[in-house]
């Protein structure tokens, strides 16, 4: 058997650092362990029955048998304009402004292959998703990471960048309600992004995943509410989470049109948009999923008080849950990340993503993913607090 070698694009991809714990979990469910994993970030709730029977109406239709338009439907696109419209007060024109993604991880790697060229510097958050060094490492480019910290409530601080990463970035990776530290970002500090982003000519790119899973007393601030925001970038947001439609892998970027078309023109080599019947569906999620939307945020603010409250009864304080399905929590004294989730995976059968893997800052952190019943995150930490390690 002939074995053909990769391209240098391939090779220079990330190891995936997750893949490592996957297996050990799923090595202990094999054996026969109840193992409860906090680990992922996959919702576990069903896609509610009105977009299904969407679907499913929609797929009878001999028009979406067919191709479907290279960059999608323009019902769709509408319908994301005025979803932006009702929800944050964005008017956005759906012909220049709007590309159809096929789930906002395909955009986020996509976008780096769009506008980088081997050696060009991309600011990226630290801790972040790890899929962001996909694209940047397929496009060649060097990473420049800007360190999220607590006593900065995780926003990157431009200040004690370094003027030449600046004056070189041209890409700037954002992403809040944040993943993995749960935090959120206010309107002042996207408008000192855009005076930035300005001055240095660096397109911003906000992932805006966990965009309708926020906290706090007001909904989580889109970036384009921010005046300017789409001249200097785009704002990126999935279906996956706001209405539990991750196997459907349906998104958007919003934005600033030269980048919208090179998205599209990249898609046009790629795909043929997406199943006309998706589509669809997509449409009527957007159209009439307000009350879903909040009836799903509100069982995700009832699992993080119970977590926090569970944990604060074992000593285990000190979490970030502002926004996202994620609480952020420091380990304990004498831990590593890695060998503080090792410890709950094996002794406790619960599963966690240790921090570093998202990068050097998330050192001394583990996420907690706020995705099984109240019932089994309170057991989570009770096991956690059998090994009187706080």
């Amino acid at each position: 058997m002939i074995e053909f070698e990769y391209a240098a694009a391939l090779k220079r991809l990330p190891e995936q650092f997750f893949a490592q714990l996957v297996k050990k979990t799923q090595n202990l469910i094999q054996q026969g362990h109840d193992v409860i994993n906090l680990g992922q970030g996959n919702p576990d709730l069903p896609t509610p029955d009105f977009i299904v029977e969407a679907l499913q109406r929609a797929a009878t239709h001999r028009k979406f048998h067919k191709y479907a338009p290279f960059q999608g439907f323009p019902f769709l696109k509408e319908a994301i304009a005025d979803f932006y419209q009702r929800e944050y007060g964005v008017e956005v024109d759906p012909k220049t402004e709007v590309a159809i993604l096929f789930g906002s991880k395909t955009g986020l790697v996509e976008i780096s292959q769009c506008l980088l060229n081997a050696g060009d510097k991309v600011l990226v958050p630290d801790p972040g998703y790890p899929d962001y060094m996909s694209g940047i490492s397929l496009a060649g480019a060097e990473a420049v990471y800007m360190p999220l910290k607590a006593e900065r409530q995780f926003l990157p601080n431009y200040q004690q960048m370094a003027a030449t990463d600046l004056e070189q970035a041209k890409l700037m990776f954002l992403n809040y309600p944040n993943n993995p530290t749960a935090a959120i970002a206010t309107k002042a500090f996207f408008d000192e992004t855009i005076e930035v982003a300005k001055r240095h000519h660096i397109c911003v790119v906000h992932d805006f995943a966990y965009g309708s899973i926020g906290f706090e007393d007001s909904k989580p601030q889109s970036f384009l509410q921010s005046e300017g925001a789409k001249e200097v970038g785009v704002e990126m947001y999935t279906l996956s989470k706001s209405f539990n439609m991750a196997g459907w892998r349906v998104a958007f970027a919003i934005g600033n049109p030269s980048v919208i078309k090179a998205l599209e023109l990249i898609q046009d080599h790629y795909y043929v948009s997406l199943f006309g019947a998706i589509q669809m569906a997509a449409k009527e999620a957007l159209d009439h999923g307000q009350t879903a939307m909040e009836q799903l945020n509100r069982t995700y603010r009832e699992r993080r008080d119970t977590f926090l409250q569970a944990a604060e009864a074992i000593g285990w304080k000190g979490g970030t849950a502002q926004g996202s399905f994620f609480v952020w929590m420091p380990v304990p004294k004498g831990y590593g990340s890695e060998a503080f989730a090792d410890l709950l995976l094996e002794e406790a059968h619960v599963v966690v993503a240790p921090g570093n893997g998202f990068g050097e800052t998330g050192e001394g952190f583990v996420r907690i993913g706020l995705l099984d019943e109240p019932h089994r995150l309170q057991e989570a930490c009770q096991r956690v607090g059998a090994l009187s390690v706080f």
